[in-house]
């Protein structure tokens, strides 16, 4: 049975009941039957069905909101507005699904060769809690208009989110098979990925989920995409309007209580505007609201759980155990629930293994750059490869960091933000693939070239 826990008050919420291995086969024999029924389909019934679950999700918003909010504890607010992004992406494969699934022709010697994108039957997905409709959206909506099927295994703490997708889609008129919530654990996923009837799987989580999910793909030689962590560099240069790169900062590193992988973790700032920069920084870190998710004035809701707000706790401490130190926040916030104070760490060793880790909370490291060639080498030094955040109103210095900064995605003076238009993903221990744009679409279908 799983539980629900508010992380905004500790009380526990619903349960849900897990499936038991007979209940796990049903789903699985019945995505692979009706894959081959939904494999034929064309295109028109396919886009006409992502627009109604666009409009299912939109007129379903506020409940959909306030059920993440109870179990995973992102405000309110931002809770609809994940809502509204994902009835966002199912339009977006709606209205431009023909153009991406087209068939592409070259001449060749003698004739011409054709790439038709062909479905390749039932996907499973692993997602995590952070964004708990968009990180299954992003790969769903694409998932319905390949042509194929899916399997959900979502987290443990929002099963009741898992379950508020799969009823929504229904709602929608999706056809029974199309795609099925599974409540099972983690440790049952490798026999999910080991069965001949999964053709492929992807993970958005950790590290080491990545790791494992990557080994039991590469044992059934199945394609897999992963989207891991990330301890993406927000780099502020002296030409930098530092107002708004300090606001941005702000707002980058505290949504979703720091619970993003693309959230910026490390505020590398030029030495000639690092004292500025700190100054509107600190300001606004203090200003942040954390409190109760539900009130519309609070800026930031609890971590989503006891559990994880410790593990930050424990970062901090092992950081500030080797010279780290905290200038401001980063306490945990008296009273019920998992709240924790904005905060700000200077003079962290980079070379500490804490300080290399991903930093899943409210908490900034600040770092001093000399000039742009130290920058880079900062931004650079970590594991990770997910996205970056650069400042600078200098055109040589912008495309220096594209090609030198290692990483998936680059936002230019402004906030990094996923979007269903761009592909999205990392590279190193980020992982690799791609989601969202029409790269993400093609990850999961079998580009077959024809010569006539």
């Amino acid at each position: 049975m799983f539980q629900s826990i508010n992380p905004a008050t500790g009380a526990p919420g619903a349960t849900h009941p897990e499936h038991t291995d007979a209940e796990v086969e049903m789903h699985v024999a019945r995505a692979h039957a009706f894959w081959a029924e939904w494999r034929t389909t064309d295109l028109k019934t396919r886009t006409d069905l992502l627009a109604r679950i666009a409009e299912a999700f939109e007129a379903d918003k506020r409940r959909l909101g306030e059920l993440a909010t109870q179990e995973m504890g992102k405000t309110l607010k931002s809770a609809i507005a994940e809502v509204e992004k994902c009835a966002a992406a199912f339009r977006y494969y709606a209205q431009n699904g023909p153009g991406m699934l087209a068939p592409r022709t070259v001449d060749v010697p003698g004739g011409k060769a054709t790439s038709h994108y062909l479905p390749i039957g039932a996907v499973l997905a692993v997602m995590p809690w952070n964004f708990p409709y968009w990180q299954v959206v992003r790969w769903l909506a694409p998932t319905i208009l390949a042509g194929n099927v899916g399997l959900l295994k979502h987290a443990s703490l929002c099963q009741g989110v898992a379950a508020a997708i799969e009823e929504t889609v229904i709602a929608a008129g999706a056809p029974a098979g199309l795609f099925q919530n599974v409540a099972i654990r983690s440790g049952k996923v490798g026999a999910l990925i080991a069965d001949d009837r999964i053709a492929a799987v992807t993970l958005t989580g950790s590290e080491g989920a990545g790791a494992k999910v990557a080994e039991a793909a590469g044992a059934a030689l199945k394609k897999v995409v992963l989207e891991l962590g990330g301890s993406d560099p927000f780099i502020v240069m002296p030409s930098a309007d530092l107002d708004a790169a300090a606001k941005a900062a702000v707002t980058a590193r505290t949504q979703n209580t720091g619970q993003s992988c693309i959230c910026a973790k490390r505020m590398i700032v030029h030495a000639d505007v690092y004292d500025a920069f700190l100054e509107r920084f600190s300001a606004g870190m203090k200003a942040v609201v954390a409190g109760d998710p539900m009130d519309a004035a609070t800026d930031m809701g609890p971590l989503s759980s006891e559990e994880q707000r410790q593990t930050v706790i424990d970062q901090l401490a092992q950081i500030e155990a080797a010279g780290g130190r905290l200038l401001l926040g980063g306490e945990p916030l008296p009273g019920k629930g998992a709240f924790m104070s904005a905060g700000i760490l200077v003079d962290v060793p980079i070379d500490h293994p804490a300080a290399q880790e991903e930093l899943f909370g409210p908490v900034a490291m600040l770092f001093r750059a000399e000039d742009i060639n130290a920058a880079i080498a900062l931004a650079n030094d970590v594991p990770f490869g997910l996205g970056a955040s650069v400042w600078t109103s200098d055109p040589a210095e912008q495309e220096r960091f594209t090609r030198d900064i290692a990483s998936g995605m680059m936002a230019v003076n402004k906030m990094l933000a996923s979007t269903p238009e761009a592909p999205f993903g990392g590279i190193k221990k980020s992982g690799h693939g791609r989601e969202l744009g029409a790269y993400g679409l093609h990850e999961f279908m079998n580009l077959k070239t024809v010569f006539d």
